[in-house]
């Protein structure tokens, strides 16, 4: 199948019943405060203030949304070096993910770190990871040692599309199930590994699911772009999970609204693919969905109005921060807080 003609029904299309409205209010909340946080890094690195580059979530905030709210706070969430939403969404302060993004001594690492290496350990974000593919074994081992000492946490990974061509998915999923691991790979699949059409390069139609059977899993495919869906596949991988029936992979299918990095125009996706995402949109589509269905308008609108004061003090926030200090290189690279190897 060709990459523009991917297509996905919305809908859960699962049997599952919505969730509750107080928690679809709440979904589509954590959808606005990312797509407004985004936008103010994105600003941010037009005016310089962001070193480096980075790679921004716009379009794809449904996936975040949706897994979010069917986890616990004490499951673990691996992600990739577009995760500034996942950190925000886990529970990580706005003007801390945007002081990293600026390099300043108040973000999430001490503006060590930067954008592609977002962690909030007490939020149990376990780090984005700039290799693709590697923190997928990575999850494996926090899914593990949950099972280990016998709690039902679970354990997440987020991953692009391009991830699952790598060595480490393979044998990431294989061990999972070998092992019935309580752990959900999260394919947001948004059709481009970098500059290359998923479809190119891959010798089946949907990268993720079609490679499920492979480890006695089940193909599951949505709609990444709708937050219910999310959300009701998510709850029922983690209900496995928990249940010690093992691994789930989900491949969800989204679209991000810019190239693949701030250095990035896009210009090689046709603009007639680029208009029939932009049209599917999660957050228009995600608020005359909930307004259908009988929420407030007021409040909708009274949830963009917080979104936008929050960030607006987050960026004036981070702004204020001293630089982080060179000297703090060295520090905290090791658990005895030195830089040198112990022998």
């Amino acid at each position: 199948m060709a990459t523009t003609e991917r297509h996905i029904e919305v809908g859960t299309g699962l049997g599952e019943p919505l969730a509750d409205m107080g928690t679809r209010i709440e979904m589509y909340r954590a959808m606005v405060r990312a797509r407004y946080m985004e936008r103010a890094a994105y600003d941010l690195f037009l005016q310089n203030l962001v070193k480096g580059t980075s790679h921004l979530a716009i379009g794809q905030e449904a996936i975040a949304a949706g897994a979010a709210a069917a986890l616990r706070p004490d499951d673990y969430v691996f992600a990739t070096y577009r995760g500034h939403v996942h950190a925000l969404l886990r529970g990580a302060s706005m003007a801390a993910v945007l002081g990293e993004l600026m390099g300043r001594e108040t973000g999430l690492m001490a503006g060590k770190g930067g954008s592609m290496h977002l962690t909030s350990v007490q939020n149990h974000m376990m780090g984005s990871y700039a290799i693709v593919g590697a923190h997928l074994p990575i999850a494996n081992g926090a899914a593990w040692s949950a099972q280990y000492r016998g709690t039902d946490q679970v354990s997440v990974a987020f991953f692009g599309d391009g991830a699952t061509n790598i060595g480490a998915f393979h044998e990431a999923l294989n061990l999972a199930a070998v092992w019935k691991l309580p752990v959900l790979f999260v394919c947001e699949n948004n059709l481009y590994m970098e500059y290359t059409p998923i479809g190119q390069v891959t010798a089946v139609a949907r990268p993720a699911a079609d490679r499920a059977s492979a480890y006695g899993l089940e193909p599951v495919e949505v709609d990444g772009n709708d937050p219910d869906v999310v959300y009701a596949t998510t709850l029922r991988a983690v209900g496995r999970a928990r249940s010690g029936a093992g691994p789930s992979l989900i491949e969800a299918v989204t679209y991000r609204h810019g190239g693949h990095s701030r250095a990035d125009p896009g210009k090689y996706r046709p603009e007639e693919e680029v208009a029939a995402w932009l049209a599917k949109d999660p957050l228009p589509r995600y608020r005359e969905r909930l307004a259908a269905d009988g929420a407030s308008e007021a409040v909708l609108d009274k949830i963009e109005l917080e979104a936008k004061d929050e960030v607006a003090r987050a960026v004036e926030e981070a702004k204020a921060a001293p630089l982080a200090d060179p000297a703090s290189v060295e520090r905290e690279v090791f658990a005895d807080g030195s830089s040198r190897w112990r022998r």
